[in-house]
């Protein structure tokens, strides 16, 4: 059972994300140095919601991300573009929904995903740009037959591919080649992909022979030039340098009669995880300033693929503390949550701040300890935090786990034969149960 416990304060940059994740003081008769501050998700308790629903429990805002969708269009403002959301990021349909009614295009790696966008919106598939290294021929037909906007082709043999699948079909696709301009990010080096040594993209040196054959393909039709050079870039500037290598190619290939109406500046832009923007639109307006720029002269119609700068501040994962633990000088708190349920901490070392979901004014100035959080799996890799400052919380509490709302859910797993939690969106006073969770029988189902 939960416990409602206050605990210490910390600073407000690090405990909360507004303007979807704030906290609030419930008791307005309470002596002004006992009150207790609860932390919620807009209008709505996230303990509240963790005696509904149970824990683990991923939280999304829907206003967070109404609010960052917006900021991000107003900071292209009048340059022709489209916002083509990544739907790896988070893939939940009550997501993609949301986004759909922004006016949102789409972003897909698989023909899971294209599925999931037509199943939120059966009108979206004209916004759709489908990339990915290793597109099969039954998803190249499926997104031939849905007729959507762009494939960006990333190898010599999957044009042949996909010119074969055209052809069968009789259908015409939009062709952009993503190329590699080997432009280096300071990210994790596993979503890194802008070098020559990655298996992304084609050599940006070889693009034309490749758009030489594409356009002597019938039922392909040269339309545009991708690039994406790696992910959580929280620098603006090697956009700024792969997109200059773009146009410099663009400006060739015209010169040699192609037709090249699309840019797909790919996706990557980062969040601070440990010291969040104060200004979201200011950090989108520069990112803005240095995609555009060179691009002023050439009228070309700007794609993007914004992920986790959308979602991830929007969500937290909200997770029960089973145990208090010590051994010799080291103390744990092992809770509900684990590697199986937000893996990021154990595949990247992924800093997430985590925060008590209540806390009093009183104890604001008491000291914290030193914790390591880690889950119930069977690896010694399953820790959310290791040497955190946090706190003193006992067995029972609740803590949020927060920017989880991108690569939490989607990379969730069954590991440890462990149901994946529920998921709910809040939008104002209103919580709706947008995935279930599952059960053991959901899990042995698919086993004769």
């Amino acid at each position: 059972m939960i416990r409602h416990r206050a605990v210490a304060n910390a600073p407000l940059s690090l405990q909360e994300r507004p303007p979807g994740f704030v906290f609030r003081e419930p008791a307005q008769n309470a002596p002004r140095d006992h009150k207790t501050s609860l932390l919620q998700c807009e209008d709505v308790s996230l303990l509240k919601l963790a005696k509904r629903y149970g824990t683990p429990l991923y939280v999304y805002s829907a206003r967070t991300i109404r609010q960052r969708m917006a900021g991000f269009e107003r900071a292209f403002g009048d340059f022709a573009h489209t916002v083509c959301y990544s739907v790896k990021a988070n893939s939940n349909l009550g997501i993609l929904r949301l986004l759909a009614r922004q006016g949102c295009g789409f972003d897909v790696v698989s023909g899971g995903e294209l599925k999931r966008v037509l199943t939120a919106d059966r009108h979206a598939a004209k916004r759709v740009v489908f990339s990915g290294v290793g597109k099969t021929r039954h998803e190249m037909l499926a997104a031939l037959k849905a007729g959507i906007l762009l494939f960006n082709v990333e190898s010599e043999s999957e044009l042949a591919a996909l010119a074969e699948c055209a052809a069968h079909l009789r259908s015409t696709a939009g062709v952009a080649l993503r190329v590699n301009p080997d432009v280096a990010a300071d990210t994790h080096p596993y979503i890194s992909t802008g070098l020559h040594k990655h298996k992304f993209g084609v050599p940006i040196a070889t693009a034309g022979s490749l758009y030489a054959k594409a356009a002597r393909e019938r039922y392909l039709k040269v339309a545009g030039v991708s690039v994406h050079i790696g992910s959580q870039i929280t620098d603006v500037a090697p956009f700024g340098e792969a997109v200059s290598r773009i146009a410099d190619l663009v400006r060739q290939l015209r010169s040699q009669g192609h037709s090249i109406d699309f840019i797909d500046a790919g996706g990557g832009l980062g969040i601070a995880y440990q010291n969040p923007e104060t200004d979201f639109e200011d950090y989108a307006s520069r990112y803005a300033r240095v995609v555009t720029e060179p691009l002023r002269e050439l009228n070309v119609h700007l794609l993007l693929e914004p992920g986790r700068a959308i979602v991830a501040p929007a969500g937290v994962l909200l997770t029960s503390v089973l145990y208090r633990k010590q051994n010799d000088g080291k103390r744990f708190l092992i809770v509900d949550a684990a590697m199986n349920d937000l893996i990021r901490p154990a595949l990247y070392s992924a800093h997430h701040e985590i925060v008590p979901v209540s806390r009093t004014r009183r104890a604001a100035n008491e000291s914290g300890e030193i914790v390591d959080v880690v889950g119930p799996i069977c690896e010694s890799g399953d820790a959310l935090a290791r040497d955190r400052e946090l706190p003193r919380v006992e067995e029972g509490e609740l803590l949020a786990i927060l920017d989880v709302g991108a690569y939490g859910m989607v990379l969730s797993s069954n590991y440890n034969t462990r149901p994946r939690p529920a998921e709910v969106l809040v939008s104002g006073k209103s919580v709706k149960l947008i995935r279930r969770r599952e059960t053991i029988r959901d899990l042995l189902r698919g086993e004769p």
